[in-house]
């Protein structure tokens, strides 16, 4: 496994999605008051860029078609995506966002 920083701690705009591209690893990161979230940022039904979707009750809906995922599991919690997307460890070490890709994520 291999932390990257991606950005200061305020770079991340609260409640709101921002795409960060690792190598091949494209993530959708989330601050949620002090909590940061990473998941992979393409719907598993539409490709679709879910850092552009709005979060609500600790969920981001896709903004093509509806489709809600957890920000904790990647699981989609509505129609019509029915495949997670993968979820990313995020640290915060003094004011750095340090995003984790392990070897198995995809």
């Amino acid at each position: 496994m291999a932390a990257v920083r991606i950005g200061d701690v305020d770079a991340f705009p609260e409640n709101q999605g921002v795409r960060v591209d690792v190598g091949e690893h494209r993530v959708a990161v989330f601050r949620i008051e002090d909590t940061f979230y990473a998941i992979g940022d393409r719907c598993s039904h539409a490709e679709a860029s879910l850092a552009e979707g709005e979060v609500f009750d600790g969920d981001v809906e896709c903004p093509r078609h509806g489709s809600e995922f957890s920000l904790e599991t990647g699981k989609p919690g509505a129609l019509p995506a029915t495949q997670p997307v993968p979820v990313y460890e995020i640290n915060v070490v003094d004011g750095d966002v340090m995003l984790v890709i392990g070897e198995d994520q995809t």
